[in-house]
């Protein structure tokens, strides 16, 4: 009898799927306390914004054509869904080199799965905010469904992108992922994340623009609220030229080293 011979797309299905439930179970199931440390770190930011807000920021206050507690959760959830997604990836291939024995296994694929599981889990926050927002009466649903979806996929993209691009830096020379973690705070800032940059003056507005993610959470707040007055610049084209330039580099990097990453 003639043994059935899978297709390359049904192994590489079968090494995500493993993996996938892996990294869910490592995830969700490595502290009794996993998922209300995921729910809580957007909610205390975004009750520190409105706090400042309380105490009497007018740049805060006057956000042209957006609530400014729905515009911040936003802001960090997008910022979070890049985030996670480029961290999580930094020590992927590192945590899984046992599993490259297996010739099916490459270490790119850990970096898939690590990043839609992040991917997963962050948009079942985001819309629980959705949900809870809007059960509490704030302006919290989109305007334009179709485009906060693509939006959101796309800032997704660039995650998983620099995530392929930087779990192969960080693999080859360790301390790469260091500078990574520690850019992540001026990051937030420079992205638009907690303060409006259109009240910033205009020069110091065309050097951010040249952050992707300024475009994407930009993009994603006027998803939601039609009326919101974007800074001069953004750019859909720029967002998406940025996932698939940072795709082409980081599937480069994998193929490119792909025998001393699996031998490190």
């Amino acid at each position: 009898m003639k043994a059935n011979v899978r297709t390359s797309w049904q192994v590489t299905r079968s090494v995500w799927s493993a993996l996938f439930i892996r990294e869910a179970l490592a995830r969700t199931t490595a502290d009794r306390f996993a998922w209300f440390w995921m729910l809580a770190e957007p909610i205390a930011l975004i009750v520190i914004m409105v706090g400042i807000r309380a105490v009497g920021n007018k740049l805060l206050n006057n956000i042209a054509g957006a609530d400014y507690i729905g515009w911040s959760m936003l802001g960090l959830m997008g910022f979070f869904l890049y985030r996670e997604c480029l961290n999580r990836s930094l020590g992927a291939i590192d945590s899984n080199k046992g599993l490259f024995n297996y010739r099916q296994v490459l270490p790119v694929d850990t970096v898939i799965v690590r990043c839609a599981l992040e991917g997963l889990i962050k948009t079942i926050i985001f819309l629980i905010f959705i949900f809870l927002g809007a059960w509490l009466r704030f302006d919290f649903l989109p305007d334009d469904s179709m485009e906060s979806i693509y939006v959101w996929c796309t800032l997704w993209m660039i995650g998983l992108a620099s995530g392929m691009v930087f779990s192969v830096l960080n693999t080859l020379y360790t301390d790469i992922g260091r500078i990574v973690k520690i850019c992540m705070l001026p990051l937030l800032i420079l992205s638009g994340t907690l303060m409006p940059i259109n009240y910033l003056p205009v020069d110091i507005q065309e050097l951010l623009l040249i952050n992707p993610l300024v475009h994407g959470l930009e993009l994603l707040r006027q998803s939601f609220y039609s009326e919101y007055r974007m800074i001069n610049g953004i750019s859909f084209m720029y967002l998406n030229l940025w996932a698939i330039g940072l795709m082409a580099l980081g599937l480069w990097l994998n193929i490119f080293f792909l025998k001393r990453l699996k031998t490190l």
